[in-house]
């Protein structure tokens, strides 16, 4: 689909009924680059247009959430809607989520919350009252998804291949090379230990250097060891990381550790952003490069 103006200004607004996934949505456009607002009450949408104008195109992509958790403003929605409607240089596109009463109820029971217009407590008067309040709303909307049989990771691909361009979804491979004595990358999804490789810290030119270096880069990679790690774990990334990405991933994060972060673990994360680099996103960093100790690297 296409989703922008002749402008190339998009704006999503996602709303619907609560408990139908506007958290997963909102979470899928972030994947997609879209600047997003959760609970923009509708009255500071004028304002928000006024903020999206004065940053040219820093704000070209918007996705909001407004829904009836600030249902004090949401009168204000509809007013809101036609003035943007008559707006030459952006227009919006409003996904609504819905889902079937049952599977609601069932949702609110497994979180153990309670719905945000249900008085007495109970789920289904919350979600009775607020479908005859969003039923205006709904007409309106271009897209309505209803995710009673979808998982989140259905929602955020449909998302994502609804609004991406080109319909394919956005997956970067993150290879991280750090130091085991500079503790373990809090971030990372994949983590492989390669101290057991031969040490270009303990050759006394080598030392100063880094695995960015042709030398060292050589030395780490020439040893039989090397060459059967290389070969397993590149098949092991081949066969996990499309599994990953058809889960709904936006980005894996597979950390590489010697040592100190030096030597050994930046050569091989240089080679395996090269070995992906044609088949998926990659990018490659060296989180401790820059640090230097007397001590082992």
């Amino acid at each position: 689909m296409s989703t922008g103006s002749v402008n190339d200004t998009q704006m999503v607004i996602i709303t619907g009924m609560s408990g139908a996934g506007k958290t997963v949505a909102i979470q899928s456009f972030e994947d997609l680059g879209f600047f997003c607002v959760d609970n923009l009450p509708p009255t500071l949408l004028p304002k928000f247009l006024e903020l999206m104008k004065e940053s040219g195109n820093t704000m070209n992509k918007v996705a909001l959430v407004m829904d009836l958790r600030g249902r004090e403003f949401f009168d204000d929605l509809f007013t809101a809607l036609d003035g943007l409607a008559e707006t030459s240089w952006v227009t919006p596109h409003i996904l609504y989520l819905d889902a079937d009463d049952s599977t609601l109820v069932s949702r609110y029971k497994e979180t153990r919350r309670s719905h945000p217009l249900a008085q007495s407590g109970l789920p289904l008067e919350g979600i009775t009252l607020e479908r005859e309040l969003l039923e205006e709303l709904k007409g309106r909307a271009r897209l309505i998804y209803n995710t009673s049989q979808m998982k989140p990771r259905d929602l955020r691909e449909k998302i994502l291949t609804e609004f991406t361009a080109n319909h394919q979804i956005i997956f970067n491979v993150n290879v991280v090379s750090f130091g085991f004595k500079h503790g373990l990358p809090i971030d990372a999804d994949l983590v492989f230990d390669v101290r057991f490789l031969p040490n270009p810290h303990y050759i006394d030119h080598m030392r100063p250097k880094t695995g960015l270096d042709e030398e060292v880069s050589s030395y780490v990679l020439k040893w039989n060891e090397t060459h059967k790690f290389l070969e397993k774990v590149t098949d092991l990334l081949n066969f996990m990381l499309p599994h990953y990405k058809r889960e709904g991933k936006a980005q894996l994060v597979i950390a590489i550790g010697c040592t100190g972060g030096q030597h050994r673990s930046v050569a091989l994360a240089e080679y395996l952003g090269q070995f992906f680099k044609n088949d998926y996103n990659t990018i490659v960093s060296h989180r401790d490069i820059e640090r230097r100790k007397d001590k082992t690297s």
